[in-house]
Formats: structure tokens, C-alpha cells, sequence
């Protein structure tokens, strides 16, 4: 990896209109890229409203092949421009075998490679069980012009050990295009809290690994279209952290952002020796890690 490369997080609020959001996207895309960005990420499935807020067989339909429409479409953007893509994609991989996956398109607008979510989350609002099968792929960094890629997505961001497989396996950025937001119900200190806690799992996964961290969220309300709750309001805060943890970049959590920032990758190699995390790991220690839980 280069010792500093520009990378872009693009913020966005989604509507029904599927061109639309593409459309604004590359609009997106070729701003950043205008501004000098390398290496651009975009939010978790980007080109739809977040359907997961229901189960509805016919949201399957939205599912796309990879390589697909958005591949084909996005690598010509890819090449064009010169830049690396991180793309967020529901994936039909065969009939009634579904996914959420994240497409890396390098510079000349190929696959570099992908990443199926692992960590499937089902709550209130967010039945994602209903719709994608976890991921098969492992915790694997996916090489690109511009580097190792640790690309992970949203529900992701809460398992350390997912952040320390990809570390280990040499990634040296870790991404992750996220879905996140508040439910009507929750109140303004509650919000706080689960912002706060956010944050802080991914600056931490920056900090024990000693690599940058690059999260994109989508923001605005999106409606649940059965009416059973009042919707999520997606709280933005997409961010670029240090590996130290350090906020070099941080978008407003109420409307639409993109930013491009350079982040110095060399540091990456200067706090590792400050802080020699993987050298004092116990690995002799840590056979119950592979456990559900110890206590029974």
C-alpha cells in the first residue's frame, strides 16, 4: 500500500427510486474521484431502501448475481475513473440461496474480490436471517492495486475476532459499509449510547489491530412498510479513524455527506512497534475463544 492514499466514504439517504440512488452514486463517485480519491466506499446495499425492516418474499427479487448489473455498471465506472470500489450487494448466488456481500472492483474495473457478511443479525427492524444465508468466504483480505483490504459489513463491526483474523491475515485497512440507525422508540440518551458504543467498537478494532478503520453509513428515515414500527432513522456518523483510533474524518448524522481523506498508511507500522499488540498475544492461552461459552 502506498504510504498515504485518499479515501472517500460516501454518506447517502436512500428513496423507493433504485436509478436514483445509482444514479447519485456515481454523481458520488466521480466527485471523490475528482478530489483525488484512490479508494471509494459505499454504504451497505446501497442501491435499495434497506428492505430487512420486513419479511417479504418479493424483496428477493432485488438480489443480483455477481458478476451482475452492478458490477458491470460500477467496473466501468471503476476504469474510467482509475479508483478501487467497495461495493455493497444482495447477492443471488443460486434459487433460494441468498447473501450479503461486499464487491471489491479494482482500477481496471475487475473483481478483486469478495466478502459474504458472516455475522447475521435478527431483531426488531432488522430480520436479516429472513434474507441472507451467512457468509462461506472466512475472514479473507482482498489484495487491490491500492492494497490488503480487510472488507467486513456492519453487524460484523461488534466481533473483535473477526477484526483480528483479517489483521492477521495481513489486512492493512479494515472497511465496513454499514445499516445502522434508531428505532421512534428509543430515547435521546438511549441514542447516545448506542451511537457512542458504535463508535467506539471500531475505533477499538483500529486500535488492538494498529490499522485505520473506514466505516460508511447510510443516513435519513426510511419507513417500515408494515406499518408495525415507525421506521429506522439511520444515524450517519460515517467515519475515517487512525490506528490509534484517532477521528480524521466524521460526517453529520442527519443528512448526506461524502468526504475524501488522506490517511497516512506508514503509520500503521509506527504504532505497531509503540504497541507490539500481536507480538504479546497468548496464543498458547486462547482455545476457549472457539467456544459458544465456558461457564456450564
Amino acid at each position: 500500500m502506498a504510504k498515504k492514499i485518499k479515501i472517500a466514504t460516501i454518506q447517502q439517504q436512500n428513496v423507493p427510486d433504485i436509478n436514483f440512488n445509482i444514479t447519485q452514486l456515481e454523481s458520488n463517485i466521480r466527485s471523490c474521484a475528482a478530489k483525488g480519491a484512490a479508494l471509494i466506499v459505499l454504504q451497505e446495499l446501497h442501491n435499495t431502501l434497506y428492505f430487512c425492516q420486513t419479511e417479504s418474499t418479493g424483496n428477493f427479487d432485488l438480489a443480483e448475481t455477481i458478476p451482475g448489473p452492478s458490477t458491470d455498471r460500477f467496473g466501468l465506472l471503476a476504469k474510467e475513473l482509475g479508483v478501487v470500489i467497495v461495493l455493497s450487494l444482495f447477492e443471488k448466488r443460486a434459487a433460494g440461496l441468498y447473501h450479503n456481500t461486499a464487491v471489491v472492483l479494482d482500477i481496471d474495473g475487475s473483481i478483486a474480490g469478495k466478502y459474504r457478511k458472516m455475522h447475521i443479525p435478527d431483531d426488531p427492524a432488522y430480520y436479516e436471517k429472513f434474507y441472507f444465508t451467512p457468509g462461506d468466504l472466512g475472514f479473507v483480505p482482498i489484495d487491490t492495486s491500492v492494497g490488503r483490504l480487510g472488507v467486513l459489513i456492519c453487524w460484523d463491526q461488534w466481533y473483535p475476532e473477526a477484526a483480528r483474523l483479517m489483521a492477521m491475515r495481513g489486512a492493512e485497512l479494515l472497511i465496513y459499509p454499514t445499516a445502522i440507525g434508531w428505532a421512534g422508540s428509543d430515547t435521546d440518551a438511549e441514542r447516545q449510547r448506542q451511537l457512542d458504543a458504535w463508535r467506539t467498537i471500531q475505533r477499538s478494532n483500529a486500535i488492538a489491530n494498529g490499522i485505520p478503520v473506514v466505516t460508511v453509513n447510510r443516513t435519513g428515515h426510511e419507513p417500515d412498510t408494515s406499518g408495525l414500527t415507525g421506521g429506522i432513522s439511520f444515524w450517519g456518523n460515517s467515519f475515517v479513524a487512525g490506528p490509534q483510533g484517532e477521528l480524521l474524518y466524521e460526517s453529520p448524522h442527519d443528512k448526506e455527506d461524502t468526504c475524501v481523506v488522506e490517511v497516512d498508511m506508514a503509520r500503521s507500522e509506527e504504532v505497531r512497534r509503540w504497541w507490539p499488540f500481536l507480538r504479546d498475544r497468548r496464543i498458547d492461552a486462547y482455545e476457549g475463544i472457539t467456544q459458544r461459552y465456558l461457564l456450564e
